[in-house]
């Protein structure tokens, strides 16, 4: 019995059949219910069935698990290892390194492509985002922010912006310009607040939306336009580490990985 329940017999009318007889007192959260002896036998008996009751849909659930097991054992009959061994041998690639970005001062932490593949930007832990031209090695655009450690960039679907962020927590947005001279960072704009360090950005297919992954845990969806955000992915428990758009044409799935080692 609970501290917030106890029995006191006294006599008067019962509660529930209304005849006077001494009655069982019962304090459930400091509030009398009265009950004749007849009635708390009844309700003892309710409770013994429901409890029987339980204990066979317990026991229900628990034939249905090892059904379910079975059927799953039914359909795997064969191991991987005997599959693989009738996949035919796959030729090694040859791959050559083909260029050779060299401008940024510290350890490159992200890389993105531009659909034109031409062109690409990386962040770097040295504080900066270059946009790069991988047929000539040019550097088109430097941009440098607030803090270092830069873990994330993006490039968007027309090629016109970048998205960075980083340690300060902040995923911006940054115009780009066909005057290579221009100074793009003072045109940089925040769009997504996180708690945490952002670990990774994409944008949909639309310059108008962008998917950020943080250490806080969770995934945001944010609209570019306004910095408002549209929807947050909840269901790590750790830091999220990094995500990635599926290549569809509604842009509406993405998976993200982090410290939990789950990949949602």
């Amino acid at each position: 019995m609970c501290d917030q329940t106890f029995i006191a017999v006294t006599f008067g009318a019962c509660d529930s059949c209304g005849k006077a007889s001494p009655l069982m007192n019962i304090y459930i959260k400091n509030e009398p219910i009265n009950y004749c002896s007849f009635c708390v036998e009844v309700m003892a008996w309710q409770g013994l069935q429901k409890g029987e009751t339980l204990a066979s849909l317990k026991q229900e659930s628990e034939n249905l698990r090892k059904k379910l097991e079975e059927e799953r054992g039914k359909l795997t009959d064969v191991e991987l290892h005997q599959v693989a061994e009738k996949v035919e041998t796959v030729a090694a690639l040859s791959i050559k390194t083909r260029r050779v970005l060299k401008g940024h001062g510290n350890k490159v932490l992200s890389m993105d492509w531009c659909k034109d593949k031409r062109r690409l930007v990386s962040s770097s832990q040295d504080g900066k985002v270059i946009v790069w031209d991988a047929f000539t090695l040019n550097k088109e655009h430097g941009i440098t922010l607030p803090c270092t450690w830069v873990m994330a960039c993006a490039y968007a679907p027309s090629g016109c912006a970048v998205a960075c962020g980083g340690l300060d927590n902040k995923c911006s947005v940054v115009p780009l310009s066909l005057d290579r001279n221009e100074n793009v960072t003072a045109k940089k704009k925040s769009v997504a607040m996180h708690t945490n360090y952002v670990s990774g950005c994409s944008f949909t297919n639309s310059d108008m939306q962008l998917l950020t992954s943080s250490g806080d845990g969770t995934c945001a969806l944010w609209d570019v336009e306004s910095g408002q955000l549209l929807q947050s992915f909840h269901g790590h428990t750790a830091d999220v580490l990094s995500l990635d758009l599926a290549p569809s044409e509604t842009g509406n799935t993405f998976v993200s990985g982090g410290c939990d080692m789950k990949a949602n």
